[in-house]
């Protein structure tokens, strides 16, 4: 969430009817302009309402009126809980190079994997996919067979500040599956890239935005070609004796299981 600040006039301070350009959390039906969508907050001045309902009684001083302010930012932060996705949420996941998936079972190391966010779709207000192709692990197949907890999370390094978090129950579909085909299908155009493993569905009955005033801006600067160029110098045979010698298991010996051919 972003605040925007406006300076007021030389006397605000010892006026009633706003306070400095306080974003208007209670009583943002008085801005000048309507609400911005995506969780942003307009640069509103708090009315005489907002101050009452703010608990905003007497502005006194620059000191009192900087305590109040460090109030609302603690209001702002604050984390968010929602039980779906709502359409500002789908907005902020398009808008996103980059996700983590996080899983762990009771007995196992935690494993936390970053993602290309053209491998997501969101299915629902309550489920997601992402293709999983090839890598030098495969934890999160492990963790979805012995236990199934998934956390997807995703966080805007550049715009507005925010973190979303998407807890829940995780599956792999595994590639030989008819299932897969129709998942495909039905929402990668019918294209298979080479490699993929599996397609991870995840459905979710907690989703929670927080602030995100402490991640970093980095400038997007595209995706890399060394996954392709891996893929592709690699061949499907070779692809498939990488998956028995690296995927067939976890770091912590759980079975993951991908299939090395069609039943």
């Amino acid at each position: 969430m972003s605040i925007t600040t406006t300076s007021g006039p030389p006397d605000c301070d010892d006026r009633s009817d706003h306070l400095c350009g306080i974003p208007d959390l209670a009583a943002v039906q008085s801005c000048d302009e309507p609400p911005q969508t995506n969780n942003r907050v307009s640069a509103c001045r708090i009315s005489k309402s907002g101050i009452s309902k703010l608990g905003l009684t007497s502005i006194s001083s620059r000191y009192d009126l900087i305590k109040r302010y460090t109030k609302l930012m603690e209001l702002i932060a604050m984390a968010k809980q929602f039980k779906a996705l709502s359409s500002d949420h789908r907005d902020f996941i398009q808008r996103q190079h980059i996700f983590f998936v996080s899983s762990a079972t009771a007995d196992s190391r935690v494993n936390i994997s970053p993602r290309e966010i053209s491998a997501l779709r969101i299915l629902d207000d309550h489920s997601v996919i992402y293709l999983d192709r090839t890598g030098s692990g495969n934890e999160t197949a492990a963790h979805m067979l012995a236990d199934g907890r998934l956390t997807i999370m995703f966080c805007a390094f550049s715009g507005t500040p925010q973190i979303m978090r998407l807890y829940g129950t995780g599956t792999s579909v595994g590639w030989e599956k008819a299932e897969f085909e129709d998942l495909i299908a039905q929402y990668y155009g019918g294209v298979t890239p080479l490699g993929t493993r599996q397609i991870m569905r995840l459905k979710f009955d907690l989703v929670q935005t927080s602030c995100g005033y402490g991640v970093p801006l980095f400038d997007y600067n595209g995706e890399r070609a060394a996954i392709e160029n891996w893929h592709d110098n690699k061949g499907p045979e070779g692809i498939k004796s990488y998956w028995e010698q690296k995927n067939l298991s976890s770091i912590d010996d759980l079975p993951t299981g991908l299939k090395l051919n069609k039943e």
